[in-house]
């Protein structure tokens, strides 16, 4: 038994050249490490088995930004660190999507001073905001289920 007995006469299959980029997009995004807090366990947790973040198709966490299309912003970011964090985003390739994870993240938190920068969407633009201290690992996922929802609605004409 052949693959047409199985398959039928179902002919040439056709789509769109922009949903085929788009799903390859979401399907394959490397994370940035970038654990900088207590956050950074629970980002951890949503990698390992219990979660799977495998599934939709993250396997590995990326250490380097030059294979990385997606940073995972974990935890507070100090004013010495934001240069080293925009430079990182600036390695990345093209397309490339910002994940903040956490209320230290976001906004700082409860951590109101000088030091902190007051939510890492001063330093690079941030695409989903996941709420928490410490978001869950669920949380997580569903903020990466949003981003897979936004790069599938992609038109050529926002790549330019």
């Amino acid at each position: 038994m052949g693959v047409e007995q199985k398959l039928g006469n179902l002919g040439v299959v056709t789509t769109k050249l922009e949903d085929l980029i788009n799903w390859g997009r979401y399907r394959s995004m490397y994370p940035l490490l970038m654990g900088i807090a207590c956050c950074a366990i629970e980002m951890m947790a949503a990698q390992a088995p219990h979660y799977d973040m495998s599934r939709f198709g993250m396997e590995l966490m990326r250490a380097s930004p030059r294979q990385s299309d997606l940073m995972i912003v974990a935890g507070r970011v100090t004013r010495k660190m934001a240069p080293v964090l925009r430079q990182l985003y600036e390695q990345m390739p093209d397309p490339k999507w910002v994940l903040s994870m956490g209320d230290c993240a976001s906004c700082s938190g409860v951590f109101n001073n000088y030091a902190l920068m007051q939510g890492v969407d001063e330093v690079v633009p941030v695409d989903v905001y996941v709420a928490g201290c410490p978001p869950r690992p669920e949380a997580l996922i569903h903020g990466v289920v949003t981003l897979h929802e936004m790069v599938r609605g992609e038109k050529l004409t926002d790549w330019a």
